[in-house]
């Protein structure tokens, strides 16, 4: 029956900004029908719609199907299904009947399929109860039902927590699907079939490609289980994995930060069998939000099964986030020789949320009415070799302004003293006309601000 199942989930909903939680990845196999026998019930839409080609080709679909289980159970289309698994004929349209019990007359089978007249509306929920309930509880074999259908429900009640019950049971639902004058909807076929869609439902709007459809579903149905599994799993950049465990079956490499692969020489080649991987992941991000843990994860088998995922999120909560911006660019400044002053622009500074930022002169960008700004300026002085040493550091309170609305503010004339003995730029020791080289760095933010604290006045 190949890969009847994958799925990967999260052991929580939402972390806190530096948080870690456990993703779980498992798969499920099945052995080939000739080995792990299995009641299959057909249910065969034989409404109103289904008029001409469409039931001819379905017949020919459903009786290649039954040709390809028989050949499977017991490598020979001998007419008799064997290995002790068995087929059985449910049909429906504004009630559903059950066209033959599970048997392993072919013969009987075909008859059963080539019966079937088109006429009345469709009751998916009965035929989804009639293929239910020929099952056996007790019995050990696998069971399997096979919608085919080509229009909406237009009868009887809703079928989905009838197909619900009917997958809580145990049961694998695989659907084919025509689009025919009724309209099908291919997302009622995915609500009703077992996950993964991609490999549990198939739809057409041709029905010469019915034959076509129930002989891949019959392949499908007989695989081997699932042989050289490669699974890769990529994360969103915002998380990496910080630990894995041993997987139930096979092994995992870590590839990155961000990345991991899971081989399986062979999963359920004898056997039902299902296998896990889990892994810790962490968020190393600085952003809050819904966020996706995997960015893409791909599957791979030797059976060429098809293998989807759920994409789960998680709630990453960081509060409120304060980013320290790195140190300002120093503006460079020279004193010529034999200059004795010196009045230089630095250019603009803009307010920071965080640090104090000026310079000698300097434009404060946008300052608000009635904010007043502290300003600092750190200056060095730099010889030769790009060492830095340090001059002195300044802090200004500007005051504010009462314009009416935000404004620049031009700070002229900071000055620093700098003796000449300290001069590291080379030269002719404490020469007045050597050439010096500084830097400088001004930080500026908003001294006033409107929060107050309960019962206290300032």
């Amino acid at each position: 029956m190949g890969l009847n199942n994958s799925n990967k989930t999260i052991n929580t909903d939402r972390i806190d900004c530096s948080g870690s939680f456990k993703v779980t990845l498992a798969l499920a196999a099945s052995p080939d029908i000739s080995s792990h026998p299995t009641d299959i019930v057909l249910v065969l839409d034989r409404s109103g719609s289904m008029a001409g080609s469409p039931l001819t080709n379905l017949k020919n679909g459903a009786k290649k199907f039954i040709d390809i289980i028989d050949e499977a159970t017991d490598n020979t289309q001998d007419g008799n299904i064997g290995s002790g698994s068995r087929i059985g004929i449910v049909s429906f349209a504004e009630t559903a009947v059950q066209n033959t019990q599970l048997i392993t007359s072919v013969d009987a089978l075909k008859a059963a399929v080539d019966s079937l007249t088109a006429g009345g509306s469709t009751n998916h929920a009965d035929a989804f109860a009639q293929a239910t309930a020929m099952f056996d509880p007790a019995s050990a074999n696998a069971k399997v039902i096979v919608m085919f259908t080509d229009g909406k429900t237009t009868a009887g009640p809703d079928p989905n927590p009838v197909a619900a019950a009917a997958r809580a049971m145990g049961i694998v639902i695989y659907c084919i699907g025509l689009v025919g004058a009724d309209g099908i909807d291919p997302n009622v076929l995915n609500e009703w079939a077992t996950d993964p869609d991609a490999s549990h439902v198939a739809v057409t709007p041709d029905d010469a490609e019915l034959e076509d459809l129930f002989a891949d579903l019959a392949a499908n149905i007989s695989k081997p289980g699932a042989t050289d599994i490669v699974l890769n799993e990529v994360l969103n950049p915002d998380f990496i994995i910080t630990n894995v465990m041993m997987p139930t079956k096979g092994s995992a490499t870590v590839l990155s930060q961000t990345a991991l692969k899971w081989t399986i020489d062979q999963l359920g080649t004898t056997a039902n069998e299902g296998a896990t991987l889990e892994f810790f992941v962490q968020h190393v991000a600085d952003t809050s939000g819904t966020k996706l843990v995997n960015q893409s994860i791909t599957y791979t088998d030797a059976e060429n099964n098809q293998a989807t995922f759920p994409a789960p999120t998680i709630e990453v909560d960081c509060g409120v986030v304060v980013q320290p911006e790195p140190c300002p660019v120093p503006v460079e400044v020279s004193i010529g020789g034999c200059q004795d002053s010196l009045v230089y622009n630095v250019g603009d500074v803009y307010l920071e949320s965080l640090g104090r930022i000026l310079q000698l002169d300097v434009n404060i960008k946008n300052v608000c009415p009635d904010k007043r700004v502290a300003l600092a300026v750190i200056l060095t002085e730099v010889d030769q070799q790009g060492n830095e040493f340090e001059r002195g550091m300044k802090t200004i309170t500007v005051p504010a302004h009462h314009s009416p609305s935000c404004r620049d503010v031009l700070v002229k004339c900071i000055k620093f003293i700098l003796p000449q003995d300290l001069d590291v730029s080379g030269g002719t020791p404490f020469a007045l006309c050597n050439a010096r080289n500084f830097k400088v760095r001004i930080f500026a933010h908003n001294i006033d601000f409107d929060f107050r604290c309960c019962n206290v006045t300032i």
